[in-house]
């Protein structure tokens, strides 16, 4: 807790925590950026499973929304951290809180685990008649673990 505590009065912290005006900004910008960048992953997961966006390769969708995943996960990140160290010690005891860390190490490990093997090979899923069941994993595995860690992140409000 003395470190949550340290981190919370860190001056510019405390006073964007205190923020009328601030805090509901960067916290409306951290939920826009959840719904845009989770519609990405969805349509991504979606086009990976062959349910929908059939008509756009693999490699389009992948390689078109990269760039627009990787600022809205530097979005989140940003305003994440930014909401969770100015309240500190309230998020230290917050079980949806840890929930959601361990849950977004777990995302981490599959981007590790599966980057290699679908997200960079795209031209050649296009090119095989089925989808292996590898990439459909992928697809499944994320979309659990960002809807779980979409959950965890919006749960965290309510523990008391």
């Amino acid at each position: 807790m003395s470190i949550a505590q340290s981190l919370e009065n860190i001056g510019f912290l405390s006073d964007f925590s205190q923020s009328v005006l601030v805090y509901p900004i960067v916290l409306s910008i951290h939920l826009t950026d959840l719904a845009l960048f989770g519609g990405m992953i969805l349509m991504t997961n979606l086009r990976l499973l062959g349910l929908t966006f059939n008509k756009v390769s693999i490699t389009q969708m992948v390689t078109s929304l990269r760039p627009w995943k990787r600022l809205g996960g530097t979005v989140q990140l940003a305003t994440g951290l930014l909401l969770a160290t100015s309240e500190a010690t309230k998020y230290a005891r917050n079980p949806f809180f840890w929930t959601k860390m361990i849950i977004l190490g777990l995302i981490g490990v599959h981007a590790l685990v599966f980057r290699p093997s679908v997200y960079n090979r795209t031209e050649e899923l296009d090119r095989l008649p089925i989808t292996p069941p590898n990439v459909k994993v992928a697809a499944i595995l994320s979309l659990v673990l960002w809807t779980a860690m979409f959950t965890m992140g919006r749960l965290i409000a309510y523990w008391e």
